[in-house]
């Protein structure tokens, strides 16, 4: 059974949604690298039941991200906001080297603010 690692990404979202039991022997697999066998013996269960639950858990994530599509939208607003940084510091740059205009540096200034702002909120819900 080839590890997608890419999965674990998806566990980060949709972890949740699935049953202590599954969560915890995807985790196993995923975030700590146990084999099927080295699950199998921690939960009691056969190597193939250990295979089975990852199979299922892999097809409740894959479909949740689907249908809600968290993680793409995630990717999607972090790159949007790192083009705002960029436009911000840009215009920060541009203003200092033709005059400066305080309202513009001000306004510039704030817009890098919110982006730093949303992506401490962000990595604070992650940790």
């Amino acid at each position: 059974m080839a590890k997608d690692m890419s999965f674990s990404y998806l566990l980060d979202f949709y972890a949740p949604a699935l049953t202590e039991k599954q969560r915890e022997i995807v985790e196993m697999y995923y975030y700590n690298d146990y084999s099927l066998a080295e699950i199998a013996d921690n939960c009691g269960i056969t190597r193939q039941g250990a295979r089975d639950a990852i199979k299922r858990s892999e097809t409740i994530i894959n479909d949740l991200e689907y249908r809600l599509g968290f993680a793409k939208q995630y990717e999607q607003t972090k790159e949007e906001l790192e083009k705002i940084s960029v436009l911000a510091k840009k215009i920060i740059k541009e203003n200092s080297q033709y005059g400066t205009n305080d309202y513009i540096h001000r306004y510039a200034e704030n817009i890098l603010k919110s982006v730093n702002n949303i992506a401490l909120e962000d990595s604070e819900n992650t940790d």
